[in-house]
């Protein structure tokens, strides 16, 4: 295997960026010489919209903002090569590996015919690529790996991607046989990269594994790295690690670690995309078996409204980010389109995804859409969006989508309790349906401070979704501290019964006997919340005046009233001095009542959900001394 070391030479980008001596970064590839023209502008009108075949539609908006990106490559000396201007990852910074990741998108442009792309084998485009994969070369570590937020960082996430990106870069590069000395270069580096990634004792594979998604981003890159250059050893530590991975990375409860919980974009939007491209190049079954245990637990997650719009998901769980709904027909972009080829292998994953109709339905309206295509803003771009174009699609038929909905479990039974558990973390995750409601909560040890415990969403099979709890203080389900902080963002330890029998959750249990589940904040709050057939019920105690904040998802034909008679307009606010609320929505009504006539106020929020954004959350809040039970009832 050739070593970087050999093409020590001329001035490097450690040198230019004032680190040379540092041992931070490898400095071993001398830069290019140019020259940098500009590249040129597109002509007038382009992209054509209708010169895109449906699968390759996503180029024509990365073509419309080629000429920027290349322009922004850096040609000052002091960084030369740096994606500059900001197009892509923070900080946007000449040390930051990951703005590099762009080098993939120039070389398939310019490695790629098609009648609508001007600069296939263009030299003004060859040129700023070779310098910036020359400039992300020097950003690699002796050891291989590559920084992201300092010089001095050994990132996962930089070393991971970027090892897929740079695979995919030499092989464009290959196709067209371009910049033959850069391509012995990348060959090198992908080596080192793999050595220091792929190595057991290195702490990225500490147990349990976080961030599982950039794991797998760096064992998907290299499974493709090494089809392109095989090499036995580092096979075999891949396969090793995948494994591992399968044991590590995934939670007992089904959901990938994100760092220690679970996070609805990274585990749905990004990590099964990375197993699916294992998959992709493999057929490996472990991967699918991972792929069939989070699609189990993504089921009693993701809840679809009944009129087929969308799901709404368990968000106030999401350890990283805030997506809190999908809505049923998604459009390209789509970062989850490389995850729906598990879809033939795992059918229950197929609820998730947009139909083949629908997904041909929104192309065709997009090539009928009068003008050129427009390009994304700076910072929303990414190289993933036009990497994944080349493996296909599998997406689901309308059929088969249907099907796989009917057997989501609140769909498929209307009486089951089920515990979903992570021992080790100290997470329990408590799913019952029951005839006229589901509820989902979550109990333990928070994997990060986004996440807010306690019961978080109630759905009722033809109302949808009625409390939909956030990551927000002021926006959860929960027993506000005269402070305003609520109990959803401490450790709630809890204890679980059916009826008058304890529950270990070992089992599902369907049953007409009452789910009770005892938890408290510390001495200050304690809560029996307890589901029954048709009914929510919160008993709360506490040694000082609390507030209970329940979330509500709120429609515009919706009769909403406090019980004094008082109306509550979709998207206002209102308050009175009441003993409950009523919410009429079509054949549907939810009475919301606390006993007795306390003020009580309805907020209106800025957060919507789906495309249309007609459902929007108000916050209902009753403050009481300290001792009040609230019921929810389904009708």
């Amino acid at each position: 295997m050739l070593d970087r070391r050999t093409f020590l030479g001329g001035a490097t980008a450690a040198a230019v960026l004032g680190l040379a001596g540092a041992g931070v970064a490898s400095a071993a590839v001398p830069p290019s010489t140019g020259p940098y023209p500009p590249l040129a502008p597109l002509p007038p009108g382009a992209p054509v919209r209708r010169l895109f075949s449906p699968a390759e539609q996503r180029f024509a908006p990365y073509l419309a903002i080629l000429p920027g990106i290349v322009n922004d490559v850096s040609t000052d000396p002091a960084t030369l090569g740096f994606f500059g201007g900001g197009w892509w990852r923070t900080p946007s910074e000449p040390y930051n590996a990951r703005v590099q990741e762009h080098v993939y998108t120039l070389s398939w442009f310019y490695a790629n015919r098609r009648p609508w792309n001007p600069y296939y084998r263009d030299p003004a485009l060859r040129n700023r690529l070779e310098a910036a994969i020359t400039h992300y070369l020097n950003l690699q570590h002796d050891d291989g790996s590559f920084p992201e937020y300092s010089i001095t960082e050994k990132s996962k996430a930089a070393t991971g991607f970027g090892l897929g990106y740079l695979a995919k870069t030499l092989a464009n590069l290959r196709q067209v046989n371009a910049l033959p000395a850069r391509r012995a270069q990348l060959e090198a580096a992908l080596h080192q990269g793999m050595t220091w990634f792929l190595d057991p004792a290195n702490p990225i594979w500490a147990h349990p594994i976080e961030f599982a998604n950039q794991n797998t981003s760096g064992l998907s890159s290299s499974q493709l790295a090494l089809k392109l250059n095989p090499d036995v050893a580092l096979a075999k530590k891949l396969h090793d690690r995948i494994e591992f991975l399968a044991v590590n990375g995934q939670s007992p409860a089904g959901f990938f670690y994100e760092p220690t919980g679970m996070d609805v974009n990274y585990n749905f939007e990004v990590m099964l995309p990375e197993l699916a491209e294992i998959y992709a190049l493999t057929r490996n079954r472990t991967v699918v078996g991972m792929a069939r245990r989070f699609a189990d637990w993504f089921g009693y997650n993701v809840v679809r409204e009944p009129d087929g719009s969308g799901s709404l998901t368990y968000v106030a769980t999401s350890s990283r980010t805030h997506v809190s709904y999908y809505d049923d027909v998604i459009p390209d972009p789509d970062r989850t389109n490389l995850a729906s080829l598990f879809v033939p292998e795992v059918p229950d994953l197929a609820a998730f995804f947009t139909t083949r109709e629908d997904r041909a339905e929104t192309r065709r309206e997009w090539a009928k859409t009068p003008g050129p295509a427009i390009g994304p803003a700076k910072q929303d771009t990414s190289p993933r969006i036009l990497a994944h174009v080349s493996y296909g699609e599998a997406f689901p038929s309308h059929g088969e989508k249907q099907a796989s909905i009917r057997q989501l479990p609140y769909l498929r039974s209307a009486d089951f309790a089920v515990q979903r558990r992570d021992t080790e973390l100290n997470q329990t995750y408590v799913y019952v349906r029951r005839p006229q409601l589901y509820l989902a909560g979550f109990w333990g040890t928070r994997p990060s401070t986004y996440v807010r415990g306690a019961q978080g969403l109630l759905w009722h099979p033809r109302a949808g979704m009625v409390v939909h709890s956030q990551q927000d203080d002021t926006q959860c389900w929960a027993s506000l501290l005269p402070n305003g902080s609520p109990d959803a963002r401490g450790l709630l330890d809890a204890t679980y019964a059916i009826g008058d029998r304890a529950w270990d959750g070992s089992r599902k249990v369907p049953g007409s006997a009452p789910v009770v589940v005892r938890y408290g904040l510390d001495t200050r709050i304690r809560t029996d919340l307890t589901i029954t057939r048709d009914t929510v019920t919160r008993a709360v105690r506490g040694t000082t005046p609390l507030t209970e904040q329940i979330p509500l998802v709120l429609h515009p034909g919706d009769d909403v009233r406090f019980a004094d008679g008082t109306p509550v307009t979709h998207g206002a606010n209102a308050s009175a001095t009441a003993s409950g609320l009523t919410i009429r929505r079509g054949g549907t009504t939810i009475t919301i009542g606390w006993g007795t006539a306390l003020g009580a106020a309805v907020t209106a929020t800025a957060v919507t959900f789906l495309r249309d954004g007609a459902r929007r959350l108000h916050v209902l809040r009753v403050p009481h001394p300290g001792t009040l039970t609230t019921e929810i009832r389904l009708r």
